[in-house]
């Protein structure tokens, strides 16, 4: 069995990879902490654990908790997470974690986008992108994985594949996102207190959200060309989801079928990336690790030059905890699909 701790343990995604974590044949998880309710029983923070857990919301101490556990999941912020992780990784545990302190190739990238500098600047570059559609090698030889992002994750999966075959246009390519409600994390935030956001869709950070370097980023890195993104996420009044319509150019005269078949050979081994003639929608992957894909090539004229990729995926699944802990399987040389079907 691998002990394993849990540090921030009181949002919705930690939440979400406790669930996940409890049901895990090789897992026993050892601790959890907070920066508050310190002594408090984890189901009292969470209601949904009461009578599956025990375990007590503690301070983090990188000694005792590197004591205690042989892998941790960091679901801190920005920053705090380098921090906590460095500290951590120094002591030889093996860490997920779920901010973006690395995600980005580069440190001056993460300094002109998060405003702070880096607490662990020495990893930034070197840590692996925790998507297995593509680093899967990396994941697994690796000790420190970078949890992707939500909104990267719904983009990075639809666009690169046909990026790399050189079907699509690099340039001024279009990612209209809509999500839940629960992508702003569980503070409470005047946007996402309910009775602002029922009944109501809104455009926010608009060409400023965090997620568009990492996109951008992430996309050459694995089609191998630079990429231009335009980026807009939308809150819609629903608990949780992602759907992600992406906008480009094709290059050549293609079929929507290439298209589609591109995206099946690229993910004929990956489990939980499913390609579908069908039009997704959130209540299709709501509660589970998949991320549906499908294309369409509109008729406009005699000819089209354009093709939309829709993606769509759980926010707090896919897009969090359910990658988290596909990384995980992946890190200590399990099924990658245990926990998560």
């Amino acid at each position: 069995m691998i002990r394993v701790g849990i540090i921030g343990a009181t949002g919705y995604t930690a939440l979400e990879l406790i669930k996940i974590l409890l049901r895990h044949p090789e897992v026993v998880i050892e601790c959890v902490t907070s920066r508050e309710n310190l002594g408090v029983g984890l189901d009292k923070t969470h209601a949904q654990l009461r009578d599956c857990t025990n375990l007590v919301l503690e301070e983090f101490d990188p000694q005792k908790v590197a004591d205690r556990v042989d892998f941790a999941f960091c679901c801190l912020p920005h920053g705090a997470s380098a921090e906590s992780v460095k500290r951590l990784h120094a002591k030889g545990v093996r860490v997920v974690d779920f901010s973006a302190d690395y995600r980005l190739s580069s440190l001056d990238e993460y300094q002109t986008w998060y405003e702070t500098d880096h607490p662990h600047m020495d990893m930034v570059g070197k840590v692996p992108y925790g998507l297995p559609e593509f680093f899967r090698s990396e994941i697994e030889a690796a000790d420190l994985v970078a949890n992707p992002g939500c909104f990267p994750t719904s983009a990075i999966l639809g666009i690169a594949p046909l990026i790399k075959a050189g079907l699509i246009n690099t340039d001024a390519i279009i990612v209209d996102a809509k999500t839940g409600v629960s992508g702003a994390g569980r503070k409470p935030s005047l946007p996402f207190h309910y009775p602002e956001c029922n009944e109501s869709t809104a455009a926010y950070k608009v060409g400023s959200h965090r997620h568009q370097p990492e996109m951008e980023d992430v996309i050459q890195r694995c089609s191998g060309s630079p990429v231009s993104c335009l980026f807009t996420p939308h809150l819609v009044p629903m608990e949780r989801g992602i759907l992600s319509t992406i906008y480009t150019r094709l290059n050549q005269d293609v079929q929507q079928q290439d298209l589609l078949d591109c995206l099946k050979k690229q993910y004929r081994s990956a489990p939980f990336v499913r390609v579908t003639a069908d039009l997704p929608a959130t209540r299709h992957v709501s509660g589970t690790n998949f991320c549906d894909l499908t294309v369409r090539v509109p008729s406009v004229g005699k000819e089209s030059r354009h093709a939309i990729i829709i993606s769509c995926l759980d926010n707090l699944i896919k897009g969090a905890s359910g990658a988290a802990v596909q990384n995980f399987n992946l890190m200590n040389g399990f099924d990658e699909r245990t926990a998560l079907l």
